[in-house]
């Protein structure tokens, strides 16, 4: 069989990712002052020169290094919202990790996705503009043709918000973590097998296989298709490299994006087990729908927060 590190050296040669850079220099657009943490909008830049926007949310009175989370934001087929939504500015509050993960002390990074909010071609802010669906298919698309694939691009300006939040002095890098539902939650599941820095890592609303998608007609997200994936592995091989590292899958029962949510972690298990953690990996599981409800949301904050202090007393 092969290894953990050899598996995750294979799968990042075979997406074509670089190594995340070692420090990532931002700036502060503008900052809005709360009563419990400061929101920074800031902008920093990918590896390939794109400039990505993001909000930086900061506890105020830090005393000591502080936990951070790199929040990943959903789709829901909204690509105005991204970082904002996160943030509790637009959208759903119950998409809202960003201020109630900072309002218990973490240093959070919200940074918008590729073709999402401020990252849309001719166009920012959080309005719809006729053309989002076409930019983020042909982002797909082009790369496709290319060789290349969108997943590549994405997971990289997902390591290059890891590396940033590591250069900041007031973030304890071992306290470094994910949380995304969704869209988001796909980034997690790749982003925490592949990239080992991450500490601890939530994936809700995402943990299906791709066998199960094609088996039942399931759309499969842009950023999903790689061609020949299945030749290679399937999801439950990202929860395997996640060990042993804590990690919080998060499904419903009417939910067909996490449909087989209880056989992946299943399979993903004996791997938390030869790393001597088995009970690192843990599975949320709800009656439901796709929509993150208020129980879930609760309950992946309450997790988030436990993971953070686990790390902190190893």
């Amino acid at each position: 069989m092969t290894d953990p590190d050899s598996l995750r050296a294979g799968i990042r040669n075979w997406l074509g990712l670089q190594s995340p850079p070692q420090a990532v220099r931002f700036t502060v657009v503008d900052v809005h002052v709360g009563p419990t943490f400061d929101r920074q909008r800031i902008t920093y830049q990918a590896q390939d020169g794109d400039s990505i926007s993001a909000f930086l949310l900061v506890p105020r009175g830090l005393r000591q290094a502080a936990p951070a989370v790199v929040v990943h934001h959903q789709h829901n087929g909204e690509r105005h919202f991204g970082k904002s939504e996160v943030c509790g500015l637009v959208g759903n509050p119950l998409q809202a990790f960003g201020p109630a993960l900072a309002e218990k002390g973490f240093i959070v990074l919200a940074p918008d996705s590729l073709c999402f909010e401020d990252r849309r071609s001719g166009t920012t802010g959080t309005a719809p503009h006729p053309d989002d669906w076409q930019q983020h298919y042909n982002q797909m698309s082009y790369r496709l043709l290319r060789g290349d694939t969108l997943m590549r691009k994405v997971l990289e300006d997902a390591e290059t918000a890891v590396s940033l939040l590591a250069g900041i002095a007031a973030v304890d890098a071992a306290r470094v973590g994910l949380v995304g539902h969704s869209y988001g939650g796909n980034t997690v599941l790749f982003q925490s097998a592949l990239d080992a820095r991450v500490r601890y890592a939530c994936s809700s609303g995402a943990a299906c296989s791709f066998r199960d998608k094609i088996a039942r007609g399931t759309g499969i997200e842009m950023a999903e298709v790689l061609p020949g994936v299945l030749g290679r592995f399937d999801i439950e091989a990202l929860l395997r490299l996640t060990a042993p590292r804590p990690a919080l899958v998060v499904s419903a029962s009417d939910d067909e994006y996490s449909r087989d949510a209880e056989a992946i972690v299943a399979l993903a298990r004996p791997a938390y087990a030869s790393a001597g953690s088995p009970d690192a990996l843990e599975h949320a599981f709800f009656q439901g729908g796709h929509a993150l409800d208020r129980a879930r949301f609760d309950r992946i904050v309450e997790w988030v927060t436990s993971a953070a202090s686990a790390e902190a007393s190893t």
